[in-house]
């Protein structure tokens, strides 16, 4: 019988990108039209990582002003044509991604990406980086009827790219990655250079990794069967 290869499951915004170079300026240019000031990524925070409506909302409110649905809609609607025209025009991977995956590769592990993006944004995204061919499954917000930090979006994930819960890492940046994977009870590892605006070794993560170089020792740390070999 052969043995399922071992999984590395990556969130896509504020861990294996800094998509904020792009999602930033998008989210100034749409919210102008209705007479808000930029706001800061350090304002946006880890709703980075929950989508364009929960970053149209949250700058609203940073702002001290109230948007009705329609209204977030609308923005939304202006947000998407927008960014899919500008998704990598400053956008660039983390420094040392492309090393450690190689090396992930190499040594017979599977790669995913599960992200709260819409689908077909993480799919255009990770092919203006040159990076699609790496991955099993690219998953979204809006694959399945769930999304992080509800754990079935994971263990779909997983699923998905051919893999097993009991051979699965998850690597991201926010607290909904992290509990996401604590939920679907899969080890995780924290890079603290993404968009939580909380520090992410408070939030209990199995590791907390500041540069790609670490992750291979980090999973390799780990307890059990999920040790990088």
């Amino acid at each position: 019988m052969h043995e399922t290869q071992p999984l590395l499951v990556l969130d896509l915004d504020g861990t294996l990108a800094d998509t904020s170079r792009d999602l930033l300026p998008v989210l100034n240019r749409v919210t102008a039209k209705v007479g808000l000031p930029a706001i800061a990524i350090k304002d946006v925070g880890q709703v980075v990582g929950h989508g364009a409506k929960a970053m149209i909302s949250r700058a609203f409110a940073f702002h001290g002003r109230e948007a009705d649905a329609g209204l977030i809609d609308t923005l939304f609607d202006d947000f998407l044509v927008d960014y899919e025209a500008n998704i990598a025009a400053h956008t660039v991977l983390y420094d040392g991604v492309t090393q450690a995956l190689d090396r992930f590769a190499a040594n017979g592990w599977k790669l995913a990406i599960c992200t709260n993006k819409l689908e077909h944004l993480a799919r255009m995204l990770v092919e203006e980086l040159g990076q699609s061919y790496r991955f099993a499954a690219i998953t979204g917000g809006d694959t399945f009827d769930f999304r992080k930090p509800d754990p079935r979006h994971l263990i779909e994930t997983v699923a998905m790219a051919g893999g097993s819960p009991a051979k699965a890492v998850m690597v991201g940046d926010s607290v909904t990655d992290i509990k996401t994977a604590q939920a679907a009870e899969i080890p995780v590892i924290a890079v603290d250079f993404g968009y939580s605006d909380i520090p992410v070794r408070d939030l209990a993560p199995d590791r907390v990794i500041s540069h790609f170089d670490e992750l291979w020792q980090a999973i390799a740390d780990l307890p059990g069967r999920h040790g990088a070999r």
